[in-house]
Parts: structure tokens; sequence; C-alpha cells
């Protein structure tokens, strides 16, 4: 029996072929010819979502004055002239800029660079966060990177900037050592020259790195926006405080987050110790502290490196006395000792009366020593008595008679200190190159930072009291009469200098304060 063909539309697929193609190209036009009401449409949507989310925002008092306001406004589009044709032309402009189709500026991920810097990263870290034991390792030899690593982000030379680092649980996080291997690690992978920040969470098992940016070292010398008891010791990093100060720079004006250091009876940081190297900036922030101290009380300054860092201080009106001398610094360190103790007796017997403190008793007195081992050297050699055992009672009873101590050494100078200075200066400055360990020795912790590779004069690091430690900026305070001093930074420093009440080469001038006194005490 022979076969029937079968009929030509079945057998042969052109004609679906040309049905599907039709079909195509009648849904391609439809879709261009509805593209634009399709966008006013997706706009439209958007912005009544947007109005939604605003009026569940709007507490509950402030919504009858927002109808109000709309209705108002629409009722203003209708009564003006041409106002509903215009009205709905910017609706349908707004709804179509809204409405567009938004497409990513930038790529979805790292490239193939930056995964195999992110690979070699990976596998560096497979030592040190991996265990045999693990059943389920999260770092093993060839193992996927993107488990353990989120929100990278890259510098323009394709060095990581910013990463999220996952690690096991058994990791030991709350061990120094462990901690400074992979901090180690991570600064040389990433690459050096920067500086970085690692913050733990210990909780989580995550650990942060953040490239720091370079703190700004053109902010000179001047009036700060601080109160009473107040002092700026440099400049921060804007995520380790929460206060920004107000500053000038020529024409400029820009807001920085300082680091501030409170003085005062209420104070659980009373006095302050700096220490650093040759020309690491410590004699500046002296400087500096001084220029702010003076605004509201007297300084006293003992100048051990004799070479004239403070002779712009002498004479001024504030200024107690600038001694360089062993003789010099006794007879005035004697005299702050002896002044303490008349402030204790004098408050303690207002107290016991039920009066006010006499004013010189809450005028606060600041004794400032740079280098003091220099002096007690020289003291040593000389027969006298050591000018850095008399500072022991304005650090003990400083706090309750309104009298600061600042004392700036450097590290070879530091074992001469006497406990004391240990003991009560807790807000610590630690300026110029040094190691985690020379830091951490001085402030008590170490820093979360690597160090830089080039240090400035006055960068640093502080730390007040039990708090955390934060990068430090020293304001550029250097001596107006060195001749290697700028003319912008000599003018900066002269402006904040007082006025002279008297021959520079005067000391101690204690008559007037014991004057005060015995009429107060009378």
């Amino acid at each position: 029996m022979a076969r029937r063909p079968l009929p030509r539309m079945l057998s042969n697929g052109s004609a679906f072929s040309r049905g599907r193609e039709l079909a195509r190209t009648a849904a391609g036009g439809a879709g261009d010819m509805l593209h634009p009401l399709i966008t006013i449409t997706r706009g439209l949507h958007r912005l009544a979502g947007a109005g939604r989310r605003t009026w569940t925002r709007t507490p509950k008092d402030r919504r009858g004055p927002l109808l109000f306001l709309a209705a108002s406004l629409v009722l203003v589009v209708a009564l003006v002239p041409y106002g509903p044709l215009l009205g709905g032309i910017g609706l349908m402009a707004a709804a179509a800029w809204h409405g567009r189709e938004r497409r990513p500026s930038g790529p979805a991920g790292p490239d193939e660079a930056q995964v195999k810097r992110l690979r070699s990263l990976y596998e560096a870290l497979v030592p040190y966060f991996s265990a045999a034991e693990d059943p389920a390792p999260l770092y093993a030899h060839g193992g996927d990177w993107t488990k353990a690593f989120s929100s990278p982000a890259f510098d323009e030379s394709g060095r990581i900037s910013r990463l999220r680092i996952r690690y096991p649980a058994y990791f030991k996080d709350g061990e120094p050592e462990s901690r400074a291997q992979i901090e180690r690690l991570l600064h040389a992978k990433s690459g050096r020259g920067r500086e970085y920040h690692f913050r733990w969470n210990e909780e989580g098992n995550e650990l942060t790195l953040t490239v720091l940016g370079p703190l700004p070292t053109d902010i000179a010398a001047q009036r700060f926006v601080t109160a009473p008891g107040e002092t700026v010791l440099g400049f921060t990093d804007p995520t380790g405080v929460q206060r920004t100060l107000p500053l000038t720079h020529g024409e400029e004006r820009r807001d920085v987050p300082p680091v501030v250091w409170r003085t005062g009876p209420r104070s659980t940081e009373p006095h302050l110790l700096i220490v650093g190297g040759p020309g690491s900036g410590t004699t500046t922030l002296v400087r500096s502290v001084a220029l702010q101290a003076l605004q509201y009380g007297d300084i006293l300054i003992v100048e051990g490196g004799g070479t004239g860092e403070f002779a712009c201080l002498a004479g001024r009106e504030g200024v107690l006395s600038v001694e360089s001398t062993p003789a010099g610094a006794t007879a005035s360190l004697e005299w702050a000792t002896h002044e303490t103790e008349r402030r204790l007796i004098a408050a303690n017997r207002s107290r016991q009366s039920g009066h006010r403190p006499p004013d010189d008793i809450r005028h606060p007195l600041w004794i400032l020593l740079d280098r003091p081992s220099v002096l007690g050297h020289i003291a040593a050699a000389d027969g006298r008595r050591d000018p850095r055992e008399l500072v022991q009672v304005p650090l003990r009873h400083g706090r309750a008679a309104n009298v600061t101590v600042v004392v700036a050494e450097q590290f070879d100078g530091l074992e001469g200190l006497p406990d004391t200075v240990r003991q009560y200066a807790r807000a610590r400055v630690v300026l110029g190159p040094a190691t985690p360990e020379e830091v951490e020795s001085v402030l008590g912790a170490p820093p979360h930072t690597t160090p830089a590779d080039e240090v400035p004069p006055g960068r640093g690091y502080a730390r007040l009291g039990t708090g955390p430690v934060h990068r430090l900026q020293v304001p550029a305070t250097p001596d107006p009469y060195d001749d290697a001093t700028g003319e912008h930074h000599r003018q900066a420093v002269l402006d904040l200098l007082p006025v002279r009440d008297r021959p520079a080469v005067e000391a101690v001038p204690a008559k007037p304060l014991m004057v005060k006194a015995t009429a107060s005490e009378g």
C-alpha cells in the first residue's frame, strides 16, 4: 500500500519559522512603540513607592501639615493658567527619569588581576587559619577564597584598600602574638608603603583590613575651639573620635578630628608623658601644649636640652620661668612642690569652713619638663639634687591642687624617670619612628595600625588612660626664632604668644603668686 505524502505545510517547517519570526517582529515593534509608556509607568510606580515610604516615615503629628502642603500645591497648580498641563508634563518627565533602566556603573566583581591577588592572599593565610583535624576547613590549599573574603575594594594601582576576612573560630584571636602574625602577613601581601588598620571582631570571627590615608601635616598652630581644661594634642582619623574642630589653613576652612586631652580636678588622666627620638617632635608638642595652657593658666618650663627651644616664651605674661640649668630647675621645681602643698592646704581649709576655694588655687598651674634626664645627669655630676625627684609631689597631688605636669623624654632617658611619672602620667604620646614593642611599652597597648615607612615630624600615637590607641599628628608649632622655620609657621606661633610683662632674663617670679596666696589665706 503506497504511503500518502504529508501536507506541504506539515512537511516543511519554513511556514512555522516565518510565523515565529513574524511574531517576534511584531513583539519587538510593539515593545519599541510601548517603551515610553512602559518607562513612564515604571517611573510612576517608583514615585508612588517613594511617596508611600515618605508618608510612613513621617511622624503622625506632622502628617496633617504635610497633607495640607500637598493639597495647597495641587490647588495652586490647578488655578494657575496652563497649570494642569504644565504639571502633567512635569510629572511625566519625572516619571520618565525615575523609570529609566539603570545599569551598573562599574564591574560586578574584581577583575582577573584582582582575583589573582586575592587568591594569593588566601593561599598565604592557609597555614595560619587551618588545622589538620578540621573536617570542613574554611582555608585549604586550592580552596574557594570567596567563602573567606568579602567586600573587597581596590585602589587605582590594583592593590587591596579594604577587605573583610573570615577566620575559623579556633584561631587564637585573643593572643597578641597570633594577631601580630596575621597583621604582618597582610601588611606584606597587600603592599608595603601604606598604613593599615586592623579591626578584630572576636564575636563574629571577622577581621577587617582598611588602608588609612595620610594625616594632615600642614595644620599650623592656632586658637582651637576648646573649653577650659581641654588641650588638643593633635589630629587623628575620623573613625577614631566622635568630634571635629573647625580649623583655618590660609583662606581654607575645614573640620578635622582632634585628640583632646582633658585636665583639671575631674580628669582621670591629669598628667602627660611624651616619648620620642631626636627630631620626632616632642619639643614641638610641649610648645603647642604651652601655648594652649597660657589661655587659662600659668606655666613653668624646665628645658633640659639647652638649645633655647622655649626662649620665645621667656618673660611672657603667664610664664613663671623658663629654666635650662640644674640650679634654676631645682629652685623652680622646689617652689612648685611648695606651691602644690600650699594649694592642698588652702583647699582643705576652704572645704572645712564651707567656703569657695580661693581664685589663686583654682587658677591652673602647668609644669612642663622637656628632657629632664639631661639635667639629672648634670646635677649628679655636680653633686646636686636630681630635679626629676622634685616632681613627685605635683604628680601625686596635682589633680586635687589643679597642677598639671607634662614630661617629654627620649627613649634613652626613660629608665631614669621616677616611677611616679609612669604611675600618674596616664596620658601617653609616642612620636617618631618606633617599633610596635616600643609603642606598647609606653602606651600599655599595641597600635592597631602598621607603622608608616616615612614618619614626618610630630607623627605618632596617643592613648589617654585605658582608651584606644589613636594615630596622631601634632600641629606644626616650631620655634619662631629658628632660621629654618617658614614664615607662615613663624607668624602663626608669634600671633599666639602673650605680651611681655617683664624682661626675658628674669628668673622665677614667685613673689606675685606668694603675695596673692598670703592675701587669700588671710
